[in-house]
């Protein structure tokens, strides 16, 4: 897939930035295919990149256990959770913290059918909010709201599942 054959205007990130700054967001940006099959990000690798979904379908998944943790109540076939499937409808984003922050990738990230994604790195990402604060100051606007859209949300389902594990326990506690 080529840049110019990419709905720029229809991606989260950049919706409502003038042509101009477009224009200068697509130069930080590569188009990178992965085939169906392949991991685009893994659980707990190091990294640096964030990717956008502009064509394809992919998995979301999360480890249900730490690592080296070994629980004999867990003894399951595969200890992850599917955290979600998704196409480019939507153009989602994958990896804006590592981005931000350089840390640990928190999920794993499939590719179901061959896909392609915009990528681009922090040092590119960040030169460019170095040499456009105005757009930079937009960007990142962008990437906090999202930030705290999972924030709230995780902390939603937080509070399920402590929940559900309080009542678990209660109800094993007054068994015989």
């Amino acid at each position: 897939m080529k840049s110019e054959d990419i709905a720029w205007g229809s991606i989260s990130l950049f919706k409502g930035l003038p042509d101009s700054m477009v224009d200068k967001v697509k130069l930080i940006f590569d188009v990178r295919s992965v085939e169906a099959g392949k991991d685009l990000i893994t659980e707990g690798d190091q990294g640096d990149e964030m990717f956008i979904l502009i064509h394809g379908r992919v998995r979301i998944t999360k480890s249900m256990l730490l690592k080296n943790m070994n629980l004999p109540i867990m003894e399951v076939g595969n200890p992850r959770k599917v955290l979600a499937t998704l196409d480019e409808h939507d153009y989602p984003i994958f990896g804006e913290i590592a981005l931000i922050d350089r840390d640990t990738r928190s999920a794993t990230i499939q590719v179901l059918d061959d896909a392609d994604f915009l990528v681009t790195d922090r040092l590119r990402f960040f030169e460019l909010l170095e040499r456009e604060p105005a757009l930079g100051s937009k960007l990142l606007l962008q990437l906090a709201k999202r930030m705290a859209g999972t924030i709230r949300k995780n902390n939603s389902e937080l509070i399920k599942v402590s929940t559900a594990l309080a009542l678990a326990l209660s109800r094993y506690k007054t068994m015989p």
